[in-house]
């Protein structure tokens, strides 16, 4: 194990454990919250009641087996299967810090972390 498989089991590790914290946060403060307010609005049909905290989840749970696969990469795949994982997690992982830095200008560390991550795979790619 080199440098480069640290730098990748690390960023999965990152990755997985802001997942982890951002599905918590998620829940708490907009699922919990939608559910409650569609709960009591008709219009809001239950296809959609039963579609949003799904969809509210998709990042959280994308970024948590991506985490998952980056340390796979690192341990077990070959050079061309780290690319691929690397460029699509990474990919993910970029657009949850840049979405993040926009959507809270910064003040959530989440950005940071994830660009972090980003560095991480760059490096270990």
């Amino acid at each position: 194990m080199d440098g480069r498989d640290i730098a990748l089991i690390a960023a999965g590790v990152i990755g997985s454990g802001v997942a982890v914290v951002h599905g918590v946060l998620m829940q708490r403060l907009m699922v919990e919250p939608f559910v409650q307010m569609a709960s009591g609005d008709k219009r809001v049909l239950a296809p959609v009641r039963r579609l949003v905290p799904i969809l509210l989840h998709l990042s959280t749970v994308s970024w948590f087996f991506g985490g998952f696969a980056l340390i796979a990469a690192a341990l077990w795949f070959d050079h061309s299967a780290r690319v691929a994982t690397a460029l699509c997690v990474g990919g993910l992982y970029l657009y949850g810090a840049l979405g993040n830095l926009w959507g809270t200008r910064g003040r959530h560390p989440g950005w940071a972390l994830y660009a972090l991550a980003v560095g991480l795979i760059a490096f270990g790619v």
